[in-house]
């Protein structure tokens, strides 16, 4: 949704209306109105208007973290992507010239369409029946992302394939420590778990890595074509079940635990939409995946999230944010990092509470 731009967020007009006329985007210097996407904890989204000619602008948050704040990455993805996958976004031009922004940012297409935020479904009257054909949606996309042949557009040298559960384990672990405010002991024993319970990789692909309902767009309320997948800037080469596993710690269920229902949750809670433990079984089924449970990549997914929300708290708790909406986050990293270890516990990945 959009909004106006969030105090201390603010763009300088002058800089971007004339960074766009020299680099031929517009044909005339005049003053932007500028607004900024309301949904998303991670980076900031602006849409820039010059007149009828638009432009979406994103740039990472002041003090994040550049391992999953890369920009170039993203604007890399995406280019490379366009060619070949029309639900990747066009891009038009990166920049790293800190004197614009001060900060690295990107200028994509604005995609029109519909996305599915908690405020967007909310205003809607969604029927148990659309939301069936949503998922249905939503899991084809996801798998035909992760059927993408990345070397054939371009993007072989992405990531590195080999090793990389045993990486991704050992950087959200040293991320959470580095951004702890406080003692989380479901936290350390999750980290132990995963550490001694690292499967093989089954197959590479291309991952998005935050693939969930309010990073895509469909096209109308039809809901039976997503036009646009959003929020590229964790995307890597790596195992898809990594991927599926994050995406899974986001599909929250009306039985969840009542702190992530009351901050954290999802659209997925709607009837309709299927349990996450049908999830993973619709896409096992259609990619073929033999896969005896799938409680390791939902605690990693659920981990991750909790990395994510505590760094953010640490950026809020230090001053480099002032958004109201982070003053909390702590709590939901303990509550994500205390439901992943009761998923061990009870080795199942839904009705845990």
């Amino acid at each position: 949704m959009l909004q106006e731009v969030r105090k201390g967020e603010e763009l300088d007009k002058n800089k971007i209306s004339k960074f766009c006329l020299e680099n031929n985007l517009i044909s005339n210097k005049i003053e932007p109105r500028i607004l900024q996407f309301s949904n998303g904890y991670s980076n900031l989204t602006y849409l820039i208007s010059f007149g009828k000619t638009n432009f979406v602008l994103r740039c990472p948050p002041k003090g994040a973290v550049k391992k999953g704040h890369d920009m170039y990455r993203e604007y890399k993805v995406l280019s490379k992507l366009n060619n070949s996958f029309a639900k990747a976004p066009k891009t038009y031009i990166y920049n790293d010239d800190l004197s614009i922004l001060d900060r690295p940012f990107y200028l994509m297409e604005k995609i029109d369409g519909i996305v599915l935020t908690a405020k967007e479904v909310g205003n809607r009257k969604i029927t148990a029946v659309e939301f069936e054909q949503i998922s249905k949606e939503w899991l084809s996309t996801f798998i035909e992302l992760h059927s993408i042949d990345y070397k054939s557009v371009g993007l072989g040298d992405l990531g590195k394939p080999i090793g990389y559960v045993d990486r991704q384990i050992e950087i959200w672990s040293k991320q959470y420590k580095a951004a702890k405010t406080s003692e989380i002991e479901s936290a350390d024993k999750v980290i132990k778990w995963i550490n001694e319970n690292k499967p093989a990789s089954k197959q590479i692909s291309l991952i998005h890595n935050d693939y969930k309902y309010d990073n895509v767009v469909y096209r109308n309320d039809k809901w039976n074509e997503i036009n646009s997948i959003l929020d590229w800037e964790m995307c890597t080469i790596g195992d898809p079940l990594m991927d599926l596993g994050t995406s899974i710690a986001y599909w929250t269920m009306s039985n969840d635990h009542p702190v992530i229902l009351n901050g954290l949750k999802s659209p997925t809670v709607l009837p309709g939409n299927p349990s996450r433990s049908k999830i993973v079984e619709l896409y096992c089924e259609q990619t073929q995946t033999k896969l005896d449970d799938f409680v390791f990549y939902y605690v990693y997914g659920l981990f991750k999230i909790a990395v994510i929300v505590q760094q953010i708290y640490f950026r809020y708790k230090k001053g480099l944010t002032g958004d109201k909406r982070f003053s909390k986050l702590d709590k939901y990293a303990k509550v994500l990092s205390d439901t992943a270890w009761q998923s061990i516990q009870k080795m199942q990945i839904e009705n845990l509470f």
